[in-house]
């Protein structure tokens, strides 16, 4: 009897550490990164880059859309998403110290509101963070991009500064980012 008891359980064990090796070998929203230099300024963001997989991104609660309008979205999966700066920054017009950041968003239809704030290494991050803790926050407007599978957070090179772009669905929002 306790020779099966004992099989039992090292079934149940080896069944689970396969399932958490297959997780981390194939994570359905892989983990990102992306960055950029730009005259001495650094800027880095991690993130998990979820597939749209034929769902309603953005949209009406009603609608059953994967990230409701209105509604707290950590900006990727799994972990909460950061984004470092080497240097003091302004972010959109709001002036940031340099440091790392813990990156959330609150989409809209027309506009999405990025904050900034300080509580950081947060796993899953599927709560809402301490609003005490924001820094920054900052609304920047919604425009149509090319149709995107996977989350896409990117950076490019501006004449201000740079423009970190975050592309999911047919949603693009721009982030202005400048050197102090």
């Amino acid at each position: 009897m306790k020779k099966k008891i004992f099989i039992g359980i090292g079934v149940v064990l080896l069944a689970f550490i396969g399932f958490v090796v297959y997780l981390n070998v194939f994570p359905a929203s892989p983990p990102k990164d992306a960055s950029i230099s730009n005259a001495g300024l650094d800027v880095k963001v991690k993130y998990g880059a979820p597939f749209k997989k034929g769902r309603l991104i953005f949209g009406d609660e009603k609608g059953k859309a994967l990230q409701p309008y209105g509604k707290y979205w950590r900006l990727g999966a799994n972990a909460a998403t950061e984004i470092t700066f080497s240097k003091n920054v302004t972010f959109g017009d709001k002036a940031v110290n340099a440091g790392t950041y813990r990156m959330y968003a609150v989409p809209g239809p027309t506009s999405f509101q990025i904050s900034l704030n300080s509580e950081t290494g947060v796993f899953l991050a599927v709560r809402e963070p301490d609003y005490s803790k924001d820094v920054a926050k900052i609304d920047v407007p919604v425009t149509e991009g090319p149709e995107t599978e996977q989350l896409s957070l990117t950076f490019a090179n501006d004449s201000t500064g740079v423009k970190l772009n975050v592309n999911w669905d047919k949603v693009q929002v721009s982030v202005p980012i400048k050197a102090q």
